[in-house]
């Protein structure tokens, strides 16, 4: 039995095919473009890599790490967007300031996707681009139940992308274990069907197969709808406590996950959304490390593994 699947590929083809015609009839424009000779990724940092440490002292890591934003995490992975609400608006807005930084994104998984009316307004104050959260909807599916499934969800979020509209806000869906949009299909479908570009897709690599190719690919069909990628790898998991050398291996660079494919996958589609190196310590709400520095240059660590593999793709 023939089963629909999402056209996401053959859509995107399409697009590739126009705009390679559109560049060879301009003078001067060859298929070795200078964007994709300058492809870099835009980093951002979780605030909950740094678990409940203190906002004042998070900030002046952020731009050692090769960031220039913040995602701001609530409880219970981080508290830093609670201890905004406690300092206020401005005095934040400082701090930012200060640091050289912005507010890139604010990832809130408790309020959900009905839920972020009021912090989409907040996020405006700051001009932050993103919120990122979970999916909602039945699980499990497959097939023309998971299409419906998902076509169900983008209807239920058109007034939530109405005010996204409103406040420049991209809602990013995270696909999630136990969740509507956690399967390679769910997150084609949220792509293809979403009716606004403010819904996009945090893309996790955790939580999917761990294949390099299959990741690439599905990285490629989803082209633009990506709006956060997590440089973020299984490991052996984030679930059970283990020593820190095994819960490191969910980070770039430590785990068996090559990320050469993903990043050149990136490059293809000329991916301009955010970064975040990421992993979850066990319990949540710890840093990644003890001391703040050490968390600094575990990041870098990362970091330095996926510019080498970026100088490799040349």
């Amino acid at each position: 039995m023939h089963t629909e699947q999402p056209s996401l590929s053959r859509r995107s083809f399409c697009q590739t095919l126009a705009a390679g015609t559109a560049a060879a009839m301009v003078p001067g424009i060859t298929f070795a473009s200078e964007s994709r000779k300058s492809f870099e990724l835009k980093y951002i940092v979780g605030s909950c890599m740094y678990g409940y440490k203190p906002v004042a002292e998070i900030l002046p890591e952020v731009r050692k790490t090769g960031a220039t934003a913040i995602d701001i995490w609530p409880k219970v992975h981080g508290d830093q967007r609670e201890q905004v609400e406690e300092m206020g608006a401005e005095k934040f807005r400082q701090l930012l300031a200060e640091n050289d930084l912005t507010l890139g994104c604010i990832t809130q998984y408790k309020l959900g996707p009905f839920g972020l009316q009021d912090e989409m307004r907040f996020a405006k104050s700051f001009g932050c681009p993103t919120m990122v959260t979970g999916g909602k909807g039945p699980r499990g599916l497959t097939g023309q139940e998971l299409k419906k499934a998902v076509a169900d969800f983008c209807e239920q979020m058109k007034p939530h992308l109405a005010v996204a509209e409103e406040t420049g806000v991209t809602i990013a869906i995270e696909n999630h274990a136990n969740n509507l949009i956690e399967s390679p299909d769910s997150l084609k479908w949220l792509a293809e069907l979403r009716p606004s570009k403010n819904l996009g897709i945090a893309f996790a690599p955790y939580h999917l197969p761990q294949d390099e190719k299959q990741l690439s690919q599905l990285i490629k069909d989803l082209d633009d709808s990506i709006a956060m990628f997590y440089a973020w790898q299984h490991g052996m998991g984030c679930m059970t406590k283990l020593p820190k050398e095994q819960e490191l291996l969910q980070m770039p660079g430590r785990g068996e996950l090559d990320f050469k494919p993903l990043l050149a996958a990136l490059k293809s589609i000329n991916y301009t959304g955010w970064t975040e190196i990421f992993m979850h310590p066990v319990p949540r709400g710890i840093p990644i490390h003890e001391e703040t520095a050490e968390v600094t240059a575990e990041i870098n660590r990362s970091r330095k593994y996926l510019e080498n593999l970026l100088t490799e793709i040349g």
